[in-house]
């Protein structure tokens, strides 16, 4: 260690030591390698998350509140643009309020994670990097040697602080790209954070945006980290940021059974099936289909007992692939029927989003669908009730079916001999309170089971337990904030 890094790590390690309560014991962090991460619990924290309008100083009190809940972790997601005047040249005074916020948190016994959550050359946000980071040509090149950089400076900035304390997370969710790309830039990265600190603990999120383990990083000795953002239909219900989330059904916990969105035609005959809806539908009730988008042609027809009701045939028109359409086709059943189909004999794909009967003077039967490609259709039996039920399956998604989709594969990865933690997790604020705690509720079985740690996405805000702005929950008053105390003292039960 030469002259300047011992310094700085004095520095640290006093501003650590005196941050907090006066006669705070010292704090005790769990030993982390690469090989087996600590069951850490915690919260991503936002002030560096974005330049253009989240560029602020770390709150204090909130490592105060993590520390005083029981908490012991907290992942820095952050804007590389930030700190970076140009390739190279970095300003101190956003680095001063990471290191503050790295002395925060050992001072109270909690594991700092600092992420690039936007790297030279790749992030999930808007706008896009000008370089790319998993490109062959020059560009690339350009971008891992800024992005190597990036991690140098900040090894040698914190060479000395135990990796019990402080790790590495390279990149943000990572798309889907070719491993072969992944490794290259992760490698990259991991031979400059080596060059600054051969000891430090690195991380690497998944593929997939985080979902796909990559068994191939083995060889870097880095951990992985995981999401739990499963399924997005129900986290991110009517969030801003994701097109289409308006018109994603009402979530449910567990998530009960919808039909398919896509029927398939001759162009796909192997998923071609139709969808069929049996109860008893007396004359008068109202048939409604609402489409949202076709591919080349489309030839839909409704049927009541076999006999067409209704027909529409689609056609794209020239320089046309796969138009938005508005088109809500209605009809009215001429007679009683027991059984109501839709099928497409002719054409690729349409896609669609809700099916409605509206018996006269009985409950409307509403059927909103998920988008799952290459799944069938099924058969549903309406009850008096006018609650639609699937005759195949009960749920599409539950705890058990997340343990076997999104768990699974990462306790593999870590039985091989690889770290394993979820970096990000939760549920956007517009989805039912009880919907969210329900989910949560088996997320965390799911995670203590398998003995994950994980950070809830975020701390203050819409996924939070403070001030996330729901409007179906009681808060609680606490010192300034609005707490949800459902959430919290679920989090801390796990």
């Amino acid at each position: 260690m030469n002259r300047r890094h011992f310094i700085r790590t004095l520095a640290l390690s006093g501003a650590a030591l005196s941050t907090g309560p006066a006669c705070a014991a010292t704090p005790q962090f769990p030993e982390a390698t690469w090989q087996r991460l600590p069951r850490w619990r915690g919260f991503n924290l936002l002030e560096k998350f974005q330049r253009d309008w989240n560029n602020n100083p770390f709150v204090e009190t909130d490592f105060d509140w993590i520390a005083e809940w029981g908490f012991n972790f907290v992942r820095l997601p952050c804007d590389y643009r930030i700190w970076t005047e140009a390739p190279g040249t970095y300003r101190e005074a956003p680095l001063k309020q990471i290191d503050q916020a790295l002395a925060f948190a050992r001072a109270r016994g909690i594991h700092t994670l600092l992420n690039l959550h936007r790297a030279p050359g790749y992030t999930v946000a808007s706008p896009p990097e000008q370089l790319d980071l998993w490109s062959d040509g020059a560009d690339g090149v350009e971008a891992r040697a800024q992005f190597a950089a990036q991690w140098q400076m900040f090894a040698e900035r914190y060479r000395g602080i135990p990796p019990r304390e402080l790790s590495f997370n390279l990149v943000n969710e990572p798309a889907r790209i070719p491993v072969e790309k992944y490794v290259r830039a992760c490698a990259a990265a991991v031979a400059g954070i080596r060059r600054g600190d051969p000891d430090r603990l690195v991380l690497a999120d998944g593929l997939d945006w985080g979902g796909q383990p990559v068994p191939e990083l083995k060889t870097l000795q880095v951990a992985q980290a995981t999401r739990g953002y499963a399924p997005g239909t129900l986290t991110h219900y009517k969030a801003s940021w994701m097109k289409g989330s308006e018109n994603y059904p009402v979530p449910s916990w567990p998530m009960l059974a919808r039909p398919n969105g896509y029927f398939y035609g001759d162009g796909k005959k192997e998923w071609r099936s139709p969808l069929v809806v049996r109860g008893m539908f007396p004359a008068g009730t109202k048939v409604a289909l609402h489409l949202t988008k076709f591919s080349y042609t489309a030839d839909l027809a409704i049927k009541a007992d076999g006999k067409i009701i209704l027909q529409k045939a689609f056609t794209t028109t020239a320089g046309q692939r796969q138009p938005e359409l508005k088109d809500i086709l209605e009809t009215v059943l001429p007679a009683d029927a027991k059984e109501i189909t839709v099928s497409m004999d002719k054409g690729d794909w349409v896609t669609w989003k809700q099916f409605r009967l509206a018996p006269p003077g009985r409950p409307a039967v509403l059927l909103e669908t998920s988008t799952d490609w290459g799944k069938p259709q099924a058969t549903w039996s309406v009850g008096t009730d006018g609650v639609a039920r699937c005759d195949t399956a009960k749920v599409e998604c539950d705890g058990d079916l997340l343990w076997t989709q999104q768990v699974e594969p990462w306790v593999k990865l870590c039985d091989s001999g690889v770290g394993v933690m979820v970096g990000e997790w939760g549920c956007h604020n517009r989805t039912p309170h009880p919907v969210m705690l329900a989910w949560a509720r088996d997320c965390l079985a799911n995670w203590k089971r398998a003995n994950f740690g994980w950070a809830l996405w975020n701390f203050r805000g819409s996924f939070g337990i403070l001030d996330s702005d729901r409007k179906d929950v009681q808060y609680e008053d606490f010192r300034g904030h609005k707490l949800d105390r459902a959430l919290l003292e679920l989090l801390r039960a796990n």
